[in-house]
């Protein structure tokens, strides 16, 4: 599909190897992030990942001239690989409105796990705004641009921590929806409709207490959803659309692009039977290509895809995108490989009105950024837009802002000292 102006709302998944980065552009005000893999080895000459901070911060839409806005910023779930950089997203220039915080960090630390530096800055951050939070609504107001928080999802030992004493209008439930973004209305242009983390999984494997929404985006009578799963696998799946389907929520599951849970891994589709034999499980495929919209598109957020899968392998898995290929009419379109491996840009899609959600092609990205076009389609283009082998010019930047100290610690953190990166920073590179 070619248009002659890209859309003015729409969405961008991010080149970051193996892990997430989700930038959905709502209105020329209001962009939500939904986890973050900022990575070190984006500042490497000849890098293939994206500096996703550096990016935003050129872009986004500004509270001043100097001050870029997010309006809002979710985490999945703590893993390194859904909120790496977050403390650098911190630090920086740009505000964040609103932070969405699952209850299960709260449970980790309590539990006394360990977290990454980058889940102990969310968790810090976190705590901070719900104090913020508390302190505006005790003396009679609202929290400030900057110190809001929403809590989505129900954990049973909540009286142990001090969110739970928030308002309820701070909390959104699974069967609930979003319509609200830092304390704006946006009800006509956009919805998140959430269907985890579920209350009976509060205490199990934090993969399983992923944050999980259906995301809406109207312009009139046209609308685009976007599947969004963290690092689910398929018990918690099956759920998911077993319950919507019992409940007459099938409009709540109905989708146009979905991101690959767990970054294209098998365990969406593959369980074990009783012997512990792993087996297809049909049953989601099913679900998934019954409630697909035509012409809709999988997205794996991953390095490149391997020649072939051998036993043992972290995603991305050749055996998923085959079983996504059969549930969908498109190819998988995988971060690290389009359009090209050695080359990558963000996988962009904007919402055409009286059409729906679209894949948008480089070279209309690369025209509306230089058109005269509108606030929200300038941001669309310039972040789908984005070349990322672009060598010293980023790692000169970078280096300002975080200090060569701060970049060998986070290499260190990431991969160990002299270990073999765990993603890949150019064509080739391998596990």
């Amino acid at each position: 599909m070619m248009y002659t102006n890209l859309p003015e709302r729409g969405m961008v998944f991010w080149p970051v190897g193996t892990g997430d980065s989700t930038t959905i552009v709502i209105d020329d005000r209001h962009v939500l992030q939904v986890d973050i893999r900022d990575m070190v080895a984006a500042d490497d000459d000849g890098a293939v990942v994206a500096p996703v901070i550096d990016r935003l911060a050129e872009t986004l839409p500004r509270l001043d001239e100097d001050t870029p806005y997010l309006a809002a910023f979710a985490l999945t779930h703590a893993d390194l690989d859904h909120c790496g950089g977050f403390g650098d997203l911190l630090d920086s220039d740009i505000v964040i409105g609103e932070l969405w915080a699952t209850p299960r960090l709260w449970r980790e630390v309590a539990d006394g796990d360990t977290l990454c530096d980058d889940a102990e800055r969310f968790h810090q951050e976190a705590k901070r705004r719900v104090n913020a939070t508390l302190k505006a609504v005790a003396a009679g107001g609202e929290p400030a641009r900057g110190d809001r928080i929403r809590i989505i999802g129900y954990d049973i030992d909540r009286k142990d921590h001090p969110y739970a004493e928030l308002p309820r209008e701070y909390f959104t439930y699974p069967g609930e929806s979003i319509t609200t973004i830092d304390g704006e209305d946006v009800s006509d242009v956009f919805e998140a409709f959430v269907h985890a983390p579920f209350r009976d999984d509060c205490a199990g494997e934090r993969n399983e207490t992923s944050l999980a929404m259906q995301i809406t985006l109207r312009d009139g009578e046209t609308e685009g959803r976007l599947l969004l799963f963290g690092d689910l696998s398929y018990v918690t799946l099956k759920k998911i659309f077993d319950y919507s389907e019992s409940h007459d929520r099938d409009a709540q599951v109905t989708w146009d692009v979905m991101l690959a849970a767990h970054h294209c891994s098998k365990q969406v589709m593959y369980a074990p039977d009783e012997t512990g034999k792993e087996e297809l499980k049909r049953d989601i495929l099913d679900q998934f290509e019954r409630h697909a919209n035509e012409d809709a598109y999988v997205v794996a957020s991953s390095r490149p895809f391997r020649d072939a899968d051998n036993v043992g392998d972290n995603p991305p898995h050749l055996i998923a995108r085959d079983r996504y290929e059969e549930v969908v009419s498109n190819k998988v379109l995988c971060t690290g490989e389009h359009p090209t491996p050695d080359a990558p840009r963000p996988v962009v899609f904007g919402l055409e009105p009286g059409i729906g959600l679209c894949l948008a092609e480089l070279e209309e990205l690369e025209e509306a950024e230089r058109a005269g076009v509108s606030k929200s389609t300038r941001l669309i283009a310039a972040l789908g837009a984005t070349a990322f082998a672009v060598g010293t010019a980023w790692a000169a930047k970078r280096t300002q802002r975080r200090g060569t100290d701060e970049v060998r610690e986070a290499v260190h953190q990431a991969r160990g000292t002299d270990a073999a990166p765990a993603a890949p920073v150019g064509f080739g590179s391998s596990d």
